[in-house]
Order: C-alpha cells, then sequence, then structure tokens
C-alpha cells in the first residue's frame, strides 16, 4: 500500500462553539483557537478538523450554512482565519474544513431567492414539489432531527425537501449549476491554503428520481431512496477532478455505511473518490435502531465491526477511526467507566489509536472527558435531542425514561465547553455565563491538571501518539482479532517482521489472559500500558480494571 501523508497524520477536530473563548463574550472563536495552537501541536497531532466555522443561524449549529465564503460574526472574520491558517501552517499543523453541500441554511442567499417562485434563476437550486392534494406533503419521508421532511411555503404553494432540520433545506444537486458553485466553494477554500475537507452525509446528496414513498420507519422514512443515490459516484467524480489540482485530502461521513459500500468510493486506485469514509458501525454497540433506544454496551459486537473493517479494508482501502465526535456522546461514559476514568480513557484510545487508519480525537478526549448529566430538556440546545425528546413523550415514553436516554446519548453531552483548569467557567471564557453550561466536573477534570500529572490521560495520549508515529507496523501493519473472552479485545499487528500485541479490557473484572504461542511476550519490549508491570506467567497475566498493554517485538 502506498505511503501518503494523511495516513501518517493524527487529527485533533475542534466543534469551535465550545473550544476556547478569545473575547470574552460566553462563544468559543478564532481568537481562542489560536491561542491554543500550541497545546494542539504538543499533544502530538498533524492536522485540526474544524466543525463548521461559517455564518449560520445555527438551527443547527453551524451545519446550516448561511454562507460558504465566510467566518461567523461569533467566531470572528475572514482575515483572523487568515491569520489562525499562517499560524497553524507554521506549526506543520494541517487545516481540514467541514463541507457541507446536502443542504444549506433556510437563511442562505439561494434559498431566499428561491423562495421566490419558479422564474427565479435560484428556485431550482432546492428541491420544490406540489403536494400531492391540497395540505398533504409530496410524499411520506420524515427528516432525520424534526418529524416530516417537508415543509409548505405558502407564497409559492410547494413544499421543500428538508431530511434534517426545517431550517436546512436541501440542495438540487442534479441542478448542474448547483454543483457549480459547489466546485467554485472547493477552489475558494483550497486556494487560501486549506488542506482538506470532511464532507457531511456526503452519500445523501443524490436522491432518486420520482422521490418516491419510502419504507415507514419512525424517522427517516425514505432513507432507502436517497442513501447511495443514483448520480452519487458521478457528482464525486465531478468534484474529484477539482481537488485533483491540489495536494489535499478528503473524508467523507456515511451514514450506514458497510465495507463493501465503503470500498466503492475508498479503493484506492484510478477510481477512488475519496480518500476515507467515517461510519457508524462501531457506535452502535450501545443501542439498537436509534442511539436513543440504549441497551447494554456489546464488547462483542465492537470487536466485530472493528475486525470487518479493519481485515476488508487492509492493503486496499485506509480508514478513519474514531470514537468520538461533536454527534457522539463520550465514549467513557458509554464504552468505558466513570469509576475507572483514568484506566478506560487510556485503553480506550490504545484500543483504536493501534488498529491501522488515521485517528481522529475530538476536543475534550485527550483529557477524559465525560457526559454532564444534564437532567432537564429546557437546559439542552441540540436540535437533534429536543426533537427526539418530543418525540419519545409522543410515543408514550415518561418523561424519566425519555431524560435516562437523553442524559445517555444526546449530541449535547459531547458539546459542554472544553475544561481548560479549575478556574472560573474552567478557563473557557472571561464571560459571566458561557453559552453553554459547563460540566461540573472541570474541578478535577481539566486540561491544566491532566498536564502537571505525568500519568494523566493527556500525557498518555501524547505518548500513544508519538508511538504510532515512530513506528510503522501501527500504521501499515496488517490485523488478525484473537480469540478471547467477550470482554477482552485483542489483537495481533504483523509489519516487515515486527510483531505488535494490542490487549485492552473492557471490564472491571479480573480475567485470564494468554498471548498466542507464536508471540512470546518475554521476547517482547512493554511500550504502553495503564499500569504498572504484573508479573507474566506461562506467557499471560490476569488483568486489571480497564486494562491495556502494548507489546512489540522487533
Amino acid at each position: 500500500m502506498e505511503k501518503k501523508w494523511y495516513k501518517e497524520m493524527s487529527v485533533y477536530q475542534i466543534w469551535p462553539r465550545s473550544f476556547c473563548d478569545g473575547n470574552g463574550d460566553g462563544i468559543g472563536d478564532l481568537e481562542g483557537i489560536i491561542s491554543k495552537l500550541d497545546y494542539i501541536k504538543e499533544l502530538g497531532v498533524d492536522a485540526i478538523w474544524f466543525s463548521p466555522l461559517f455564518p449560520s443561524p445555527n438551527a443547527d449549529y453551524g451545519y446550516d450554512i448561511a454562507d460558504y465564503r465566510d467566518i461567523s460574526k461569533d467566531y470572528g472574520t475572514l482575515d483572523q482565519f487568515k491569520v489562525l491558517l499562517d499560524e497553524a501552517h507554521k506549526r506543520d499543523l494541517k487545516i481540514i474544513m467541514d463541507l457541507v453541500i446536502n443542504h444549506t441554511s433556510d437563511e442562505h442567499s439561494w434559498f431566499k431567492e428561491s423562495k421566490k417562485g419558479e422564474d427565479n434563476p435560484y428556485h431550482d437550486y432546492y428541491i420544490w414539489r406540489k403536494g400531492r392534494k391540497p395540505g398533504k406533503e409530496p410524499n411520506n419521508w420524515l427528516s432525520t432531527f424534526q418529524g416530516k421532511a417537508w415543509e409548505y411555503c405558502k407564497e409559492i404553494d410547494k413544499y421543500y425537501l428538508h431530511v434534517f432540520a426545517k431550517g436546512q433545506p436541501d440542495l438540487n444537486m442534479d441542478n448542474p449549476k448547483v454543483r457549480k458553485e459547489i466546485k467554485d466553494i472547493i477552489r475558494f477554500w483550497l486556494d487560501m491554503g486549506v488542506d482538506g475537507f470532511r464532507e457531511d452525509v456526503i452519500t445523501f446528496i443524490s436522491k432518486e428520481p420520482g422521490l418516491p414513498n419510502g419504507f415507514p420507519l419512525p424517522t427517516a422514512t425514505g432513507i432507502e431512496h436517497y442513501k447511495n443515490g443514483p448520480n452519487l459516484k458521478k457528482y464525486l467524480q465531478e468534484f474529484k477532478e477539482v481537488y485533483n489540482d491540489y495536494d489535499c485530502f478528503t473524508v467523507g461521513e456515511a451514514p450506514m455505511m458497510t465495507p463493501k459500500s465503503a470500498l466503492e468510493f475508498i479503493r484506492e486506485g484510478e477510481g477512488q473518490l475519496l480518500n476515507m469514509m467515517f461510519h457508524f458501525e462501531h457506535m452502535n454497540c450501545d443501542n439498537i435502531i436509534t442511539n436513543w433506544i440504549v441497551t447494554p454496551f456489546r464488547p462483542g459486537k465492537l470487536k466485530k465491526v472493528y475486525n470487518n473493517w479493519q481485515t476488508k479494508l487492509h492493503g486496499i482501502a485506509w480508514n478513519a477511526n474514531y470514537i468520538e465526535n461533536h454527534d457522539q456522546p463520550r465514549i467513557i461514559s458509554r464504552y468505558g467507566s466513570e469509576k475507572y476514568r483514568e484506566q478506560s480513557g487510556k485503553m480506550l484510545a490504545t484500543m483504536y489509536i493501534c488498529q491501522s487508519g488515521t485517528p481522529f480525537i475530538y476536543q475534550g478526549q485527550e483529557i477524559g472527558m465525560t457526559n454532564p448529566r444534564i437532567d432537564s430538556i429546557d437546559r439542552y440546545k441540540d436540535v437533534s435531542s429536543i426533537n427526539t425528546y418530543a418525540l419519545f413523550r409522543k410515543l408514550g415514553f415518561s418523561d424519566k425514561l425519555t431524560m435516562k436516554f437523553c442524559m445517555y446519548a444526546s449530541r449535547d453531552n459531547a458539546r459542554t465547553p472544553m475544561q481548560w483548569n479549575d478556574g472560573k467557567n474552567a478557563g473557557f471564557t472571561t464571560a459571566e455565563e458561557p453559552w453553554f453550561e459547563i460540566n461540573p466536573n472541570y474541578i478535577f477534570i481539566n486540561a491544566e491538571a491532566e498536564q502537571k500529572n505525568e500519568n494523566s490521560i493527556l500525557n498518555y495520549y501524547k505518548k500513544l501518539l508519538r508511538f504510532r508515529k515512530e513506528n510503522d507496523i501501527v500504521k501499515y501493519g496488517d490485523f488478525e482479532m484473537l480469540k478471547t473472552e467477550k470482554n477482552i479485545f485483542a489483537y495481533i499487528r504483523k509489519y516487515e517482521g515486527q510483531k505488535m500485541l494490542v490487549l485492552c479490557s473492557f471490564s472491571e473484572k479480573e480475567m485470564a489472559f494468554r498471548a498466542p504461542s507464536d508471540f512470546c511476550i518475554s521476547e517482547a519490549e512493554l511500550v504502553l500500558s495503564n499500569y504498572e508491570s504484573n508479573p507474566v506467567i506461562h506467557n499471560g497475566f490476569f488483568t486489571r480494571p480497564y486494562e491495556t498493554r502494548v507489546y512489540l517485538i522487533k
């Protein structure tokens, strides 16, 4: 497999509103980010991915874009972004932007023009349809966030499609003028010096002609008619022709993606359309149907998912590895243990970063931030959480049970402000009130405390990322899942005569582990661990709560 710079790098994701407030208005901004570039560099990453920085009315906190060629006033100015870009590049940090092109904000100038009627040149930038009959939507599609997928516009007696919130009308990608706009936007940012894009729900941009009714589901009815639509590859090929003029990188977000379907887009070679894909399969190991229907965490399913992606992509495509982002609750509160926060935080980091692929680390993950347990829906900000709560209550779930699901599964769990120190507002802002409440545990979980503690999660991430950078076996080695007790996740990596054993315990109970006969622990170096070493007996040992070890034979 060919080595590429995007395979060598590790990426730090910033959700700008909650990262660091530099001007004291309670909202994270570019000034705050610039002040933390050295912190990010010292972590050992090579790139920063920004969730949307563009002007937005914040119906979905930036994923409803009102202007693709500017910076939100909440965050700063385009000139400040250019300073940030320059300062990041001085530190050898690449910058990745979020490209949201399935939909815009309903406050985008294109949509405002589109609403003026069929004679307007922007009308066909969006998907408009007449109702099946008066008061009846064009089809039975439901949005992912907010009830019906159609919103009525009485001024022109037509409905527009929104597969997410009603403030996020879907673009009509079948219109070549829309695709030209997108290609011009891509060039605008790449010409400025941006190094690549994360492409939001990119597999939704092509809809099936005729927009037929969908199979009835509680949400997202009709998704089978726009997931991997008929012209998706054609449109991605058009965008790739722009990317080919630059040394840049692309990662697509792809709900309901499997290794087989992903390979249609990311298999290396002449037909490759994207460099890698974000999938969600490993995020479905503690729920069914929707992440709000919570079940006990199933480590056996997690192992199966990772084994599938690692083995089926090896040598022919590249994985994008993550365990947290702006759409997912904090992983320690899900797959780890708040009781054993430090141990499980280090174990989870080892588990995924020691696999083949580019690792993505979400802000706060590196210091072991946890879910805040906000117990009233009135205190939530996320449109998805608010509307899912309403749906569950409508379906007859009690407030107590629905809030239990919300406190576990809400996207807002990952959106509380970054915890920098134990001072006022966790060092996030000098304002009296931050835009969103801060997890009270910032008193003892914060970056400053983590930096001072030699054995902290933060310092473990630094060591782990340095190990990955210095050892090609982590990046390019093959992958063999070991057959173990269900709560032990262990695998072997091999590369150019080297062998690496990775052991991760997903339990606080003591369990016996024995390495395979062809991997002799006594001949290996223990390069990473979250406990002081204990005796190895008969090529094995007993695990301690959420223990992890990495052994390397060179």
